[in-house]
């Protein structure tokens, strides 16, 4: 088996509220197996075989249920509480158990996530609150387009719970599977509103019933199951809604509901309590989860709703964890969408979230890593460094790209080279994320791949302490506050302090900033501390610079008015410089003419000549003020700005609340790894 199978599959299970242990069960940091028992995979990388093992650990998220009391959870004599009562506990397959806060202990200082987790994407990513007022507008919902099912009519079966007599209970769900392969029309709130409670109602029951029963998932249960998944996910998404028809824009524009979000919200979390439950067998779901299935899920990941994608994203990597057999496909399918991406259409809603999940996948790269790796980092992952909307994804970006470098530091030289080539020349604040990626990357790079690089990277550098831009020269210029950094820059000072020097001298008194000044003499004051004689020869070197280019523009001035003195000794020459007068003069006011060009101006231009009455009048209408005259034009279209558009509140509300299947992808710390 290839190293493939030693890539992490993380499942996220999250202990019950309260539990209850016998005294037996009294050794922390420990799993064993219990009543509630749920295979893991671990892996024997010394000999490549795959091994089963089980830990006491039901998988009972808080985050998915939606029942307002918890379940209790009791351990059997013998167990080991691996964390405390109220501790959600995350299995890796590497057989670490580290436990993680709960939702009702988090903190914001506990919403950040660890260093070894890909960063989780802003779901509110396009609404800006600071600047923009919440006002409350028509509500902007798209509903999927379905095949809605014929007879809407559903009948309320008994409820499905413990007192369900258990000869019933598979047939009971199995009857609910089916009936909420029902599908109806949201672009209608009013309609069918007794049917669609009773699809809601029995997605609950059985949400719940999924997440506090064992033995529930038998046989006959995954293909009605899997089923009922693909009629309700599977469908083709709405075309962007944006209301002057232009593409949508996942930086300025608020995104676009999904209407059906009451019951796909429900499915997603069946589906999710499904992949995560003990009794789920990968080996007979892997007939139902196949390649088409995958395909499908990734389609999904281009809806507006970042709500939806959330979820997405959390079912991808579970089913990544479980199904060895379809890594190496779903790595595939999602280096075609960033290849359709790149090359093709610059437009897709979900390349954060699958960024993310790459991010978590990478971490589990065994080593060395495969030519396909490496391959996936050069064509795929630094290319998307060119797209116009970086900025939605870049910190996901950023995180797989430093994750190979820590995994292998001989693919640093062809990294930097490469973000060297896709450097930004006119888009500052794209140049910005570029400088915060670079140090990211200069935290991770070994002293000998460093000097690769030195020429190419200082002088990129020196360019942006020189930029206009005074975010891109102050981004710059906060390496010299990066100790290791700085270490780098001083065993090879030879190198780098003459790059640097002049683009120092020279802002440190002509940059428009005052706080540029102040970063610029800090970082000559470093260099000075370093080497006090390389820099004093600098000093030399560059007056001696300026005095030679001070001598050259002498020359060429010199030689410029002795071409003019013998221009002047031509006979001709009074003539020309009438001629040359004149012509100048006549083109000038052609120009001054055109620069004038204004809309009355060019609105005049394109209609017929009016007769000489009609000519006066216009000639008087353009001498009255702009505001008059601006009062005339409200009516022809304007340009829209996007940052001024209001945020609907009802959607700022429905980001708020939305709970997320996890924080992040969790995985496992450097020591699980047996790499």
């Amino acid at each position: 088996m290839d190293n493939d199978a030693s890539e992490p599959a993380t499942s996220a299970a999250a202990a019950a509220p309260t539990t209850t242990s016998t005294p037996a069960a009294a050794e922390p940091n420990t799993s064993a197996s219990s009543k509630n028992e749920t295979g893991s995979t671990h892996i024997n990388h010394n000999n490549n075989k795959l091994t089963a093992a089980t830990n006491g650990i039901k998988e009972n998220n808080s985050n998915f249920s939606t029942a307002a009391a918890a379940a209790t959870t009791t351990t059997t004599p013998g167990a080991a509480v691996a964390a405390s009562p109220t501790t959600p506990i995350v299995v890796t397959s590497g057989m670490v158990v580290t436990p993680i806060k709960s939702e009702a202990n988090k903190t914001d200082k506990d919403s950040t996530p660890p260093r070894d987790a890909p960063p989780p994407t802003a779901i509110t990513k396009g609404l800006n609150l600071s600047t923009t007022p919440l006002v409350r507008k028509e509500k902007r919902q798209s509903s999927t387009r379905y095949n809605v099912s014929k007879n809407c009519e559903l009948t309320a079966l008994s409820p499905l719970n413990e007192k369900t007599p258990a000869p019933e209970r598979e047939e009971l769900f199995l009857q609910k599977l089916r009936q909420c392969c029902t599908l109806f029309d949201f672009s209608e709130p009013l309609s069918d509103l007794k049917w669609k409670e009773v699809k809601r109602a029995a997605l609950h029951e059985m949400v719940e019933y999924l997440s506090n029963q064992n033995g529930v998932i038998t046989e006959v249960i995954y293909p009605e199951a899997i089923n009922m998944f693909s009629v309700n996910l599977f469908r083709t998404l709405p075309p962007s809604s944006n209301p002057n028809g232009a593409e949508f824009d996942p930086e300025e524009d608020e995104p676009t509901l999904e209407s059906s979000w009451p019951h796909l919200q429900l499915v997603y979390e069946l589906f999710l309590r499904f992949l995560e439950s003990p009794d789920f067998q990968p080996n007979i779901a892997k007939r139902f989860i196949d390649h088409q299935f995958v395909l499908q899920l990734l389609d999904l990941f281009d809806s507006e709703d970042p709500r939806e994608r959330d979820f997405l994203k959390t079912v991808l990597h579970r089913i990544y964890g479980k199904f060895l057999g379809l890594r190496a496909f779903i790595r595939k399918q999602i280096n075609n969408v960033f290849y359709r991406f790149i090359y093709e259409t610059e437009h897709h809603n979900g390349i954060a979230e699958l960024l993310e999940i790459l991010g978590s996948i990478i971490n589990g790269f065994a080593l060395p890593l495969k030519e396909e790796h490496k391959q996936f980092l050069l064509k795929v992952l630094l290319p998307l460094h060119k797209a116009k909307s970086l900025s939605v994804y870049h910190p996901q970006l950023t995180y797989c790209v430093v994750q190979f470098l820590e995994k292998d530091p001989s693919l640093s030289e062809a990294v930097i080279k490469s973000l060297l080539k896709f450097w930004p020349k006119t888009h500052s604040p794209k140049e910005v994320m570029f400088l915060n990626e670079l140090e990211e990357l200069l935290d991770v790079i070994e002293p000998a791949e460093f000097q690769k690089v030195i020429v190419p990277l200082f002088r990129q550098i020196s360019k942006c302490v020189s930029s206009p831009h005074f975010q891109v020269a102050e981004r710059a210029l906060y390496y010299w506050n990066n100790e290791y950094i700085m270490s780098l820059m001083a065993d090879n000072s030879q190198v780098i302090l003459p790059i640097m020097f002049p683009a120092l001298n020279r802002n440190s008194k002509t940059h428009w900033n005052k706080t540029i000044h102040g970063l610029i003499y800090n970082a000559l004051k470093l260099f000075m501390e370093m080497n006090q004689r390389l820099f004093d020869e600098c000093s030399r070197n560059y007056k001696q610079e300026k005095q030679l280019e001070r001598e050259k523009f002498l020359q060429r001035v010199e030689l410029w008015q002795q071409v003019e003195s013998l221009a002047k000794s031509n006979p001709e020459w009074s003539k020309t410089r009438r001629f040359s007068d004149y012509d100048s003069q006549m083109l000038y006011d052609q120009y001054s003419e055109n620069c004038d060009l204004t809309y009355d101006k060019f609105d005049q231009q394109s209609r017929p000549q009016a007769p000489p009455k009609q000519q006066q009048q216009q000639q008087q209408s353009n001498q009255e003020p702009r505001e008059i005259r601006g009062e005339r034009n409200k009516d022809k279209p304007l340009m829209r700005r996007k940052s001024d558009l209001p945020t609907d509140s009802g959607t700022v509300r429905a980001l708020f609340e939305h709970k997320r299947p996890d924080e992040y992808l969790t995985t496992p710390p450097p020591d699980a790894q047996n790499c």
